[in-house]
């Protein structure tokens, strides 16, 4: 896996072993990317990092701070050796081990706002996952924040009060831009 453009452009990055994570593809990150457009100084949350791409790509491409929950302890040591691999200091990039639902808490607690979220759950528990994930996001999204949804599409990551200004489907990969 590489990242795609921006001041990374080119550069590998691993993904955890074994089958548990699925990393988004590189195609899929392009088109998704090409949507996005530019992300001067954005706050990214990525909740359910897995190998940290998301965010990773996000901060290559400008965006200026990016939070990475995982809750799997392999995945999350993965992503901190990418962070460190790319020299992506504390100051830009922050691994949380940490359930989504109770990261989303933590943050609403703390008062921490994000522009940008990516949210690619394991594709079993997206369905009944997303009113739950929506409801939680609320309080963490900065207005005009961006959700990004990526799930299988035959069983569709849903969140009930974001409305979707771009939905796009990659072979089974269904990729959605919610607008808060």
């Amino acid at each position: 896996m590489r990242v795609i453009s921006g001041r990374l452009g080119g550069r590998r990055i691993s993904a955890p072993p074994g089958t548990d994570t699925r990393p988004t593809s590189d195609r899929v990150r392009e088109a998704l990317f090409s949507a996005l457009g530019p992300l001067q100084g954005e706050r990214a949350l990525d909740l359910f990092a897995g190998s940290g791409a998301l965010a990773i790509e996000a901060l290559s491409r400008g965006a200026a701070r990016a939070v990475l929950v995982e809750k799997d302890a392999r995945a999350a040591d993965v992503i901190r050796a990418n962070l460190d691999a790319l020299k992506l200091g504390r100051d830009e990039a922050v691994v949380r081990r940490r359930d989504a639902l109770a990261a989303l808490r933590d943050a609403s607690e703390a008062g921490e706002t994000y522009d940008l979220v990516f949210l690619d759950p394991p594709y079993r528990l997206a369905t009944g996952l997303g009113p739950e994930l929506a409801l939680a996001l609320a309080p963490v999204l900065a207005p005009g924040a961006r959700v990004i949804g990526e799930s299988d599409r035959r069983t569709p990551l849903d969140l009930p009060g974001l409305s979707t200004t771009f939905e796009r489907r990659y072979g089974d990969t269904l990729l959605r831009i919610h607008k808060a």
